[in-house]
């Protein structure tokens, strides 16, 4: 008798806990939707109060071309979340089981985010030129008792916010016992988003880089290392740089230091590596935390920049990406040089049940780097919305060998006349290169890799090769390595209305 009073007794208790967790998750909810309630008002403020009212009477003469990248994408934002996005989520009352969907339904539809952030920056600082004279008096005008540079941070904080709040229902959901599968890849999806944004932020708040940063190819990734220059025999001091990695180029800037009011911490360009002319070395003189990026020149000498990170993983991470990156330039240049003999290669291979293998990370999809998010507790993310592309996806390889359609096609590209467009056409590519044949090249430990398409260069005991001795970085649009920065104007001086 006790034994069967004490299981009902647990039994209770437990039915007791889970209708407490499904109350507190209900809770959460209703806080989602009374907090969206009040952005939606706070864009509102911006939308039918200060763009309304600058639309009606006019800016100044020396703003003019300028107010709209005050405001970016905004008028988007917020007619979205007020028509649609905040009467769906006030239906998710009634049907919680609704609410993961909507977030993933709509992963595209929150890339508008990624363009608001990435405008941010040129925002931030026209704003801060009129915050004391146009803005103040607009904001007499309209009797608002927030500054504008206030509301316009509330996008940002609010892509942010959903995923804290996503976070607590999910714990609360599954304390109840609910289904959870649909809610935890909402969670993913808004653990990207944000991280994106931050990424994007990030770049464009570099300054004194001449080309297109929108020519560039995906971020890859993102991150601060100690660097230490050597080119020919010199050898600088280690300097701290914010490393951006692209698809198409390798930019290192300068960090500078948060100022006074409303400007924001930024990044001086100071040197860009072609991915065509890139190599990399790991296992770096046996340190678990350096790599070397290094970069062949048209004279044939390498630079070689030797980089310090943080920890091991953030150093495994570069070393991982920069690998795929060159495996998978080097599989399309093989394709467009010997196609016939790629695609029999290819099929032979898959005949034999061996089928094309992805890349380690692609296969896992592991979350590139960002200052803000953890790299280590941060689950995979995907893009759910199967009947989309991915909102962004990580580097992979090359997944199925061009038709010969495609190749034609290719081979009959134009080049690319303008150098500011930072891109090399395949045809040019083709031309600059010797053929190459032979298995894609992976990274090994304690040695470097490359593209493979130029004859390899010693340094120290470890063997490099490197991309096209032609190409160099100011045929990027940047400025070439060992050149500075600080003499070019900045980015955010040059501010026009096609930017956005």
């Amino acid at each position: 008798m006790d034994d069967t009073s004490s299981q009902s007794s647990a039994t209770v208790d437990s039915e007791e806990e889970r209708k407490g967790a499904l109350e507190k998750s209900i809770y959460v909810l209703k806080e989602l939707i009374e907090t969206e309630r009040l952005y939606v008002e706070d864009l509102g403020l911006i939308v039918e109060g200060y763009m309304a009212t600058m639309n009606s009477k006019g800016v100044p003469e020396d703003m003019k071309g300028k107010d709209k990248i005050v405001f970016g994408n905004i008028h988007q934002i917020y007619d979205w979340h007020k028509d649609y996005f905040l009467g769906e989520l006030e239906k998710c009352v009634a049907e919680p089981e609704r609410l993961a969907q909507l977030f993933i339904k709509h992963e595209r539809r929150l890339h508008m985010y990624v363009v608001y952030c990435q405008n941010k920056p040129k925002s931030e600082h026209i704003v801060s030129e009129y915050i004391e004279t146009y803005f103040e008096e607009l904001k007499q005008q309209l009797g608002h008792r927030l500054q504008l540079s206030d509301l316009l941070i509330k996008p940002v904080q609010r892509i942010m916010k959903y995923q804290l709040l996503l976070k607590d229902f999910l714990k609360y959901y599954t304390k109840a016992g609910m289904d959870t599968t649909e809610l935890e890849k909402a969670v993913e999806v808004m653990c990207f988003v944000p991280k994106r944004c931050n990424d994007m932020m990030n770049v464009g708040r570099l300054q004194g880089f001449e080309g297109k940063i929108t020519a560039q190819g995906k971020l890859l990734q993102q991150d601060t290392f100690m660097v230490t220059e050597q080119d020919g025999g010199l050898l600088s001091r280690a300097k701290e740089r914010r490393v951006f990695l692209f698809e198409q180029l390798v930019i290192l800037s300068e960090p500078i230091d948060r100022k006074k009011g409303f400007s924001l911490p930024g990044y001086i360009f100071k040197n860009s590596i072609k991915v065509s002319c890139l190599g990399v070395e790991d296992c770096v003189d046996g340190d678990p935390c350096r790599l070397a990026l290094t970069s062949r020149g048209a004279d044939g000498n390498t630079v070689r920049f030797v980089m310090q990170a943080a920890t091991p993983d953030i150093r495994q991470a570069w070393v991982t990406d920069v690998g795929q990156i060159l495996e998978t330039q080097r599989n399309f240049l093989n394709a467009l040089q010997s196609p016939i003999e790629y695609q029999r290669r290819e099929s032979k291979s898959n005949s034999l049940g061996r089928a094309m293998r992805a890349p380690p990370a692609a296969a896992s999809l592991r979350p590139h780097s960002s200052a803000s998010i953890d790299r280590q507790r941060l689950p995979s993310l995907r893009s759910y919305n199967s009947s989309l592309p991915s909102l962004y996806l990580p580097s992979q390889g090359l997944a199925d060998p061009p038709s010969q359609k495609e190749l034609r096609l290719v081979h009959q590209r134009p080049l690319e006349s303008n150098p500011s467009s930072q891109t090399t056409s395949p045809a040019h590519v083709q031309l600059a290169f010797p053929e190459q044949s032979g298995p894609p090249l992976v990274p090994q430990p304690c040695q470097g890799v490359s593209n493979g398409l130029c004859p390899p260069a010693q340094h120290n005991t470890q063997r490099v090769r490197e991309g096209c001795p032609g190409a160099t970085a100011g045929e990027t649009g940047g400025l070439p390595p060992g050149s500075s920065g600080a003499t070019r104007s900045g980015n955010l001086s040059q501010l026009a209305e096609d930017d956005l």
